[in-house]
């Protein structure tokens, strides 16, 4: 036989090692509070009766991914009272999974058809605690294992975060459908949110049950330091709320692109009040200058210095691969609702099948890596991920057909977890074992914020000018990323410490 049974296992055989198996329950986790903040709430929000320009405005809580780099340091050196028994990664890891279960707690308290301001916290802390859980667990999967099984766990990881995104997304729909979400009612939501509440358990066991890596880099002991560090953290997210809030709009004309001008404006002008207060903690002492270097500018420096001249080139990459992923996937359910489709048939199709496809994609993506090379399956992620958004372009010019649906949305996730799988790898041979959770912290907050920020904006470009050339958009805003990887695909890329 052309494949035979000794070849199959070979070839799947890195998928079973104990390592990835334990990736498979810890992705599950990372999984579960990424829909619960965008997709499904959006679904939430809908039925609440909230416009679609303030529903996609929503997503900008994904802030949180984006600037997690800010706190990574912490999560990178710091050892946690009470629960550091459990060794740097793990107690991090704990944390931040209770936090969420927490943050779940909170959102289905809240009733954004009266008061949305509470959601709208809710779903930052929720946010902000399933960043933290990223933080810890990038560095915790890149640390067990070396380069060569990275293809492996991330394989793995991907597949449990995408089934924990068919709990979180087509579960907490189907959920939603059984509790009677037809007729809109708080309470229906109240429970969806507590029972994801309990699939956190999933992750908080696998924690308890895993080993520490051998390989996490030096913790900073000094415990009193460690508490003015925290305190000047928290000092500059409060000034970057306080900026952002207090700054008035520069441009007085109302549109997609002049309101996005001011977005944008606002937060550099916050991020920089942000790093005046670290600096200004540093200049009084309330931060020790060499924790400060170690966490902050050692970690930058590594990287500029192991790709020197195209580092910037890296970053623009980083920065701009998952833009046609992400700007389309922040308004696909409002889009579905709009176009007919009922909340079953989003679940089933969506969310349930939907991810599968990803699962398969990211499998698919994962051993390509290993196989073919990363930047060879970063080129075809790249172009399928951004031609397949023309497919919905298409669904949005003919009468609503689940069919047709169905084979839309199978294809653009599987383009979707192939790219994701890839990319993943990639960012891992990027990061140096010496500064592994701020490294790619900083990476994958650079993936995340851009396509954040216009992502914002999809309901009110959807408003203007249609879901047709919408998506067109989304499919354009993908094309650069080719020349990139053309180009970069020339340089050998390997991590070094």
């Amino acid at each position: 036989m052309f494949f035979s049974i000794s070849k199959v296992h070979k070839f799947f055989y890195p998928l079973l090692n104990p390592a990835a198996v334990r990736m498979l329950f810890l992705g599950f986790s990372a999984g579960i509070p990424l829909l619960l903040v965008f997709s499904t709430l959006s679904v939430w929000l809908v039925k609440a009766g909230v416009e679609r320009a303030t529903i996609t405005l929503f997503s900008w809580a994904g802030f949180a991914y984006s600037f997690k780099f800010i706190w990574s340091p912490l999560v990178d050196n710091f050892k946690l009272p009470i629960i550091g028994f459990l060794g740097k990664r793990r107690s991090w890891l704990i944390l931040s999974q209770m936090m969420i279960v927490i943050s779940l707690l909170f959102i289905s308290f809240t009733d954004p058809k009266n008061n949305l301001v509470y959601t709208a916290i809710g779903a930052v802390l929720l946010a902000f605690s399933s960043a933290t859980q990223d933080i810890a667990l990038d560095a915790y999967r890149i640390e067990s294992s070396s380069i060569k099984m990275q293809g492996s766990l991330s394989s793995m990881y991907l597949a449990g975060y995408r089934i924990g995104m068919i709990t979180s997304g087509a579960g907490s729909l189907w959920l939603a459908s059984i509790f009677g979400s037809e007729n809109y009612n708080p309470l229906t939501w109240q429970k969806v949110y507590w029972i994801m509440a309990l699939f956190m358990g999933v992750g908080i066991l696998t924690v308890i049950n895993s080993d520490e890596p051998k390989h996490s880099s030096n913790i900073i002991k000094k415990s009193f330091e460690q508490i003015k560090f925290f305190f000047a953290f928290i000092l500059g997210i409060i000034f970057f709320f306080l900026t952002y809030v207090n700054i008035p709009e520069i441009l007085s004309i109302k549109n997609v692109f002049f309101n996005f001008l001011n977005e944008t404006f606002k937060i550099i002008l916050s991020t920089a009040a942000l790093v005046l207060i670290i600096f200004l903690c540093v200049k009084i002492d309330l931060i020790d200058k060499d924790h400060a270097k170690k966490g902050y500018l050692d970690p930058i420096s590594n990287f500029l210095k192991r790709y020197k001249k195209v580092a910037l080139a890296i970053l623009l990459l980083i920065g701009l691969y998952r833009i046609a992923d992400v700007v389309l996937g922040v308004i696909a359910n409002v889009f579905y609702l709009e176009k007919g489709f009922s909340m079953n048939e989003i679940a089933t199709f969506s969310k349930f099948f939907g991810v599968i496809a990803t699962i398969i994609g990211g499998l698919i993506g994962g051993l390509s890596s290993v196989k073919f090379g990363i930047m060879r399956s970063l080129f075809i992620g790249a172009l399928v991920a951004a031609l397949s958004n023309l497919l919905f372009a298409w669904i949005a010019e003919i009468d609503a057909n689940i069919k047709i649906l169905a084979l839309v949305i199978t294809a653009d996730n599987i383009a979707s977890g192939f790219a994701g799988a890839t990319f993943i790898v990639y960012l891992s041979a990027l990061t140096s074992v010496k500064f592994t959770a701020t490294q790619y912290a900083l990476f994958s907050s650079l993936m995340l914020f851009l396509p954040k920020l216009i992502a914002g904006y999809a309901g009110s470009f959807v408003t203007l000018f249609g879901y047709t050339n919408f998506f067109i958009f989304t499919a354009i805003l993908g094309l650069p990323v080719l020349v990139l990887i053309f180009f970069l695909g020339k340089i050998i890329v390997l991590r070094k410490n």
